[in-house]
């Protein structure tokens, strides 16, 4: 796994061990900055924006970002090791002064800043998303018209409460889907 464009274009990333994390493809991840670099809904959506990297796991979604033109990153994630991954991804990249790591489950966030870039990446078949979501707007974290980028299973159903998505990609066993919150 490796960061795909960017500053950081070619750094190695470790990946957590065991099946609680999946990290996202690289094929996937630059499919999904492709959106957001050249879709005219996404026009400068990176440059200089507050990420939000939910489920992170790795961090690779958000190093992305990062390695992108984004500000900054804040990675919320709750597995421990995981977590010990995440550290030392970010510490890789230099990115230190860039990101934040919150120790969450993030369906109880507490208070946070706005963000308008939203990377979504559950358990795939949890119904994750929704929950969320609706707990992270709660809770302060997304900016009104913020952008949700969210990989799901394949087959996993979207959550009808985000309406129609502005784009829809498939990948393998992984789906790409991207809402503007109103």
């Amino acid at each position: 796994m490796r960061i795909i464009g960017g500053g950081l274009r070619g750094r190695r990333l470790l990946a957590p061990p065991g099946a609680n994390t999946r990290p996202t493809a690289d094929r996937v991840r630059q499919a999904l900055f492709d959106m957001l670099a050249h879709a005219p809904w996404a026009e400068g959506v990176l440059r200089d924006a507050s990420v939000l990297d939910v489920y992170a796991g790795s961090g690779a979604l958000g190093l992305e970002a990062l390695s992108r033109s984004a500000a900054s990153a804040t990675f919320i994630e709750n597995h421990r090791q995981a977590l010990a991954v995440l550290a030392r991804n970010i510490a890789a990249c230099g990115m230190e002064a860039r990101a934040r790591v919150l120790a969450l489950d993030a369906r109880r966030p507490p208070r946070g800043a706005p963000h308008r870039l939203v990377l979504l990446d559950p358990p795939y078949g949890e119904g994750l998303v929704a929950p969320t979501l609706h707990a992270l707007i709660e809770a302060g974290w997304l900016a009104e018209g913020a952008l949700v980028a969210a990989e799901l299973g394949r087959h996993d159903p979207l959550p009808p409460e985000l309406g129609p998505p502005l784009a829809e990609r498939a990948h393998g066993a992984a789906r790409l889907v991207i809402w503007r919150l109103p």
